[in-house]
């Protein structure tokens, strides 16, 4: 059994909370900027950390006055901005327990998050978001008071906390210690019902302490971040609390859309995302070159920057490679970066593999994406790429305070100072995840000789074949995603003669595919699917992927489905993951369509 320990580089202080982090940061750099809004002149005005904290006093001091008791559970729907981290601390300053709930989560989803967890008070941020919670309103009696940051209710608490004395904030804020829960947050549910994972405060302060030590390239107060995945996800909301604690710059912006012009105004120094967004970045890019009838310079451009991180990996970069490489960079990835706000030097990518292709070329564009990996019952990261020893392909060696071996069948297990003390009110679950003090990740993955996590497939989701053979969908999955006119694949093939895939089209990237390939832009997916351009793009990228696997792992028969798989439609989690049970079960009859009479290699549209 292979095991890597990596001892914590920061002393614990049990007696610690999540609030010291904060106040710790505002006795070291009082006058730093912490965050920055959004203005109406597309600029952004920056928040000191002494005035994020006389904010956080003071809703702390109206959730006290409306009644709010230590160790009560408030529920928190609202997108990715400002508030959440200042309604986060807050929850922590007078003593009380954010129980996040996605801002996609449907009226159900509500019900059972509130009830769960028997929170007693309720935080929605939009109309839309109230509806959902007011459908299920009725049957949650818990429930008392409702408040909603688009009628400014948080300014109606802070002003009704006035007479909240100090003394009595800082009594409320000390009364946790370490060992006691931070936050419940649920699991996004892939399969069955979303559990209640409980995050203690010494998970946040000991992982941000010990991880900040171990970046520090990223995490310092030269630093600046623009956070748009979601923060009820465990992801963006412990780099939220890691930002505070390590004096990084932190501003929001929760429309994808607008993402590109905030970056360029805000300027980043590092981003957050899941490998889905760098492929966007990259598709959209290669698009609207080729829209401009300079798609081939742009492919000779990623293949010279690919060739030349490659080559950096080697040793050495020949003088014809580096003189390619300092045209095409001028004349090309400049235009990349500078999009991007121009700062970008790292970007912490999560949840999926990023693929090395990706790697390479955004390491030549001059930004290093540190892949990590963990889990909402890690805390987020059990490990993550050191800018200092960087590795490509691989998800970096455990965090200070960390140890990670892999049991006999290949699966990740971990323990250490961010492992979580257990699912809410499930001792059952709980026991099924933990062999003694380590915790099962159900992920399969190896350990080089420098302790360099590789991930290589989900344990559950690992198929064989009716020959027996064994086969991780994610090796195939990932590289024909990479396509830019792919919006999800899903592999599929448990006992059955061969491997198979359903593949969806990505409906924002298809009309500028289309227009670039001589197609009517404005065709229907309907249409499309039928489309035999479209048909051999898509067959294209299933070559491709199949020619990193054998014969008997290969995909031998897709079918285009006529629609996307998204979070709405119930396929994929708030993360973006796919929700493989519920597609197996609603397209069922699809994928046994699949294997009815010979095997072929030609896609199927439905």
């Amino acid at each position: 059994m292979q095991q890597f320990d990596v001892p914590a580089v920061v002393a614990a202080d049990p007696d610690a909370n999540a609030t010291d982090l904060l106040v710790d940061r505002v006795t070291a750099t009082p006058d730093l900027a912490l965050f920055a809004l959004p203005t109406a002149d597309g600029g952004w005005q920056d928040v000191t950390a002494k005035e994020f904290l006389r904010q956080v006093v003071a809703l702390s001091k109206g959730l006290v006055a409306s009644g709010i008791q230590p160790g009560d559970k408030i529920g928190l729907m609202c997108k990715t901005r400002y508030e959440w981290t200042l309604i986060d601390f807050a929850t922590w300053f007078a003593g009380a327990i954010l129980v996040p709930i996605y801002e996609t989560s449907s009226p159900s989803q509500v019900h059972w998050n509130l009830t769960d967890s028997g929170a007693i008070a309720m935080i929605t941020e939009t109309p839309d978001h109230f509806a959902r919670f007011d459908e299920v309103h009725a049957d949650l009696p818990l429930i008392g008071q409702v408040w909603k940051i688009n009628l400014g209710d948080l300014d109606k608490l802070a002003a009704a906390g006035a007479e909240v004395p100090d003394i009595e904030i800082e009594r409320r804020r000390t009364l946790a210690n370490g060992a006691d829960m931070a936050t419940l947050i649920y699991t996004a549910g892939t399969t069955g019902r979303p559990k209640g994972c409980i995050l203690t405060h010494s998970n946040f302060v000991e992982l941000s302490r010990n991880a900040a030590k171990a970046i520090p390239e990223v995490v310092n107060t030269n630093s600046s971040t623009l956070l748009f995945i979601t923060t009820a996800h465990i992801f963006a909301r412990f780099i939220a609390v890691l930002s505070v604690h390590g004096g990084v710059k932190v501003g929001h912006q929760a429309d994808t859309k607008q993402l590109l012009p905030a970056m360029a105004s805000f300027k980043p120094t590092f981003l957050l995302a899941v490998p889905r967004v760098f492929e966007k970045v990259y598709n959209s890019s290669e698009q609207k070159a080729e829209s401009g009838g300079k798609g081939s310079i742009f492919r000779r451009a990623a293949a010279v920057a690919i060739a030349h991180s490659k080559a950096l990996d080697a040793g050495s970069v020949p003088f014809g490679l580096r003189l390619q490489f300092a045209v095409l960079d001028r004349l090309v990835l400049s235009k990349i970066r500078s999009a991007m706000g121009g700062n970008v030097m790292y970007a912490v990518s999560g949840s999926a593999p990023l693929g090395l292709r990706l790697g390479h070329f955004y390491r030549s564009l001059g930004i290093t994406i540190l892949e990590g990996y963990g889990l909402t019952e890690t805390t987020a990261p059990i490990s993550v790429n050191l800018p200092s020893n960087f590795k490509i392909g691989k998800v970096g060696p455990p965090l200070p305070g960390m140890s990670v071996r892999i049991a006999a069948d290949g699966e990740i297990q971990a323990k250490g100072i961010d492992i979580f003390d257990g699912y809410w009110k499930n001792p059952e679950a709980t026991a099924e995840v933990f062999d003694g003090e380590w915790f099962k990740t159900g992920d399969i993955g190896e350990i080089d000789e420098d302790g360099y996590l590789t991930i290589t497939g989900r344990k559950k989701e690992i198929i064989v074949t009716a020959g027996g053979k064994n086969v991780s969908p994610a090796q195939l999955e990932d590289p024909i995603r990479a396509n830019p006119i792919v919006g999800q694949v899903i592999v599929v093939g448990e006992q059955k003669p061969f491997i198979s895939a359903l593949i969806t089209l990505d409906e924002e990237m298809l009309p500028v595919w289309l227009n670039n390939n001589g197609e009517d832009a404005g065709m229907s997916v309907a249409d499309a699917i039928a489309n035999p351009k479209v048909v051999a793009e898509v067959q294209r990228a299933v070559d491709a992927a199949n020619s990193t696997v054998s014969r008997a792992e290969s995909i031998r028969k897709f079918v285009i489905l006529p629609r996307d798989l998204t979070e709405a439609s119930g396929h994929l989690t708030p993360k973006l993951s796919i929700k493989r049970n519920v597609i197996m079960k609603d397209y069922a009859d699809v994928i046994e369509g699949m294997y009815q009479g010979a095997p072929t290699t030609e896609g199927v549209p439905l």
